[in-house]
């Protein structure tokens, strides 16, 4: 057996030995009639905490449900705290026991309350803190990590602990790993993602509430200052605990290499967004067309962009096709679009009525702008009909444009009906002819207006 394994082994079977002995005196402990009161009183904190908290978790709840008016976070810490309402008045209630028995009686008959204090009270601190982390394995395992450690501190058995998880390592090299390192690591690096996180949302919300910088450079600022600030916590985090650099430099140099390969498409994405994002040729709010795909930007991510579509699609485009494809973005430079609608009108029907009777019409239809006046032209003379084209502009394109040219259709028809307009409509005649003579019947023969379509 190698030394380093005899050394762990041995160094756990002490604290072992560390531990069952703690836990012998704490039996021998309840023999004694002063400990046996201290947990009777304990527990009969711990039964007025529960009695007191079963009567005022329900008040609590319902005088919440009424904080109407309340922020988020005002709510979300009240909800915390009647949840944990009974350990709060646990607390709340050993405390002013141990200062009693400590001020009345020996230091040893108030042994085993301060220690029920110390841990209830880190218990409800530690509870309270890892709320703040949204993931919840995180979460998970930073609460029960945090309870484990404090409660060997309170114990006093946290020297024993460290020493045998600084025991438990491998050697990379000229670097040594060990457990107790990559643990001191996870919480450092933890503490400090945390923190880049709180300054990177509270940054993030004072730039996107400055209206001088424009939304794709709001953006880009935004992505530059997380990946700065994660970036920091990362390597601050394993210098603080130790960890050479210059090994990892090389070693990242080297999966570099590997993942440049086979991550090209991944890195193009990369790429793509950051270059989206300087050129400002899209950014959060545009109205864009890109192959069969229509609706407004969403939001720029790293390596895709989200558009959602007038049917509540979100589509998430690689930012690649966004570079090399051709987009149409319907509001770049300005929301004004125009569009364009075509129908037709019998030859009976006086052609400059017919366009001043359009025009109108287009101009009584919501979201169409009266500034810039709609135009209706002449573009033909078909088989049956007249054609015209109606032209206007609107300024909401995410509104839909399919709708609003529904509209105009229907306007265009109540208009047209209450001016006796006529609109062609295709029609055919089919002659029956007499086969007496033994002739053949005669092939349909199509007369009358052809087909002229009105949108």
């Amino acid at each position: 057996m190698e030394p380093e394994t005899v050394e762990i082994a041995q160094d756990a079977q002490e604290f072992a030995q560390s531990l069952w002995g703690h836990a012998q005196v704490f039996v021998d402990g309840l023999m004694r009639p002063w400990n046996a009161y201290q947990i009777a009183i304990a527990v009969g904190a711990y039964a007025a905490a529960y009695c007191i908290a079963y009567v005022l978790g329900p008040r609590i709840r319902e005088w919440l449900r009424t904080r109407e008016g309340w922020p988020k976070w005002r709510m979300r810490l009240g909800v915390l705290l009647q949840r944990r309402i009974r350990l709060i008045v646990f607390v709340l209630l050993m405390w002013p026991i141990v200062w009693l028995m400590q001020e009345f009686t020996w230091p040893s008959r108030s042994y085993l309350l301060n220690v029920f204090a110390s841990l209830a009270t880190a218990w409800l601190l530690i509870a309270l803190l890892t709320r703040l982390i949204s993931n919840g394995l995180v979460r998970t395992v930073v609460r029960y990590g945090g309870w484990i450690w404090v409660t060997l501190i309170i114990l006093d058995l946290s020297s024993e602990a460290q020493e045998l998880l600084d025991d438990a390592a491998i050697n990379v090299g000229e670097s040594r790993f060990s457990v107790w390192l990559v643990l001191q690591a996870i919480i450092v690096i933890s503490s400090l993602f945390f923190l880049a996180r709180f300054i990177s949302r509270t940054s993030s919300a004072q730039i996107k509430s400055n209206k001088d910088i424009s939304p794709s450079m709001q953006v880009l600022a935004v992505k530059f200052l997380q990946v700065l600030l994660y970036g920091a916590a990362f390597f601050i985090g394993l210098r603080a605990v130790g960890v050479d650099l210059t090994g990892l430099a090389v070693l990242s140099g080297a999966i570099g290499v590997g993942l440049g390969f086979g991550l090209q498409k991944v890195v193009s994405n990369l790429v793509s967004g950051v270059i989206i994002l300087m050129d400002k040729s899209i950014k959060p709010g545009d109205v864009i067309s890109l192959g069969e795909t229509f609706g407004w930007i969403n939001s720029l991510g790293a390596r895709y962009v989200s558009v959602v579509t007038r049917d509540g699609r979100e589509y998430l485009i690689p930012n690649e096709d966004l570079i090399t494809g051709q987009v149409v973005n319907w509001s770049h430079s300005n929301d004004f679009v125009r569009l364009d609608i075509y129908f037709g009108t019998s030859y009976g029907c006086d052609p400059h009525q017919v366009r001043k009777l359009a025009i109108a019409a287009a101009k009584g239809v919501d979201r169409v702008l009266s500034f810039k006046a709609p135009v209706c032209h002449i573009v033909g003379f078909g088989d049956s009909s007249v054609d015209y084209i109606l032209r206007f502009w609107i300024s909401d394109p995410t509104g839909g444009l399919t709708n609003i040219r529904g509209n105009v259709y229907l306007a265009l028809w109540d208009t047209f009906a209450e001016n006796d307009i006529s609109i062609p409509f295709p029609q055919r005649e089919v002659r029956l002819l007499d086969d007496d003579d033994g002739q053949a019947p005669a092939e349909p023969d199509e007369q009358g207006p052809a087909q002229a379509q009105s949108g």
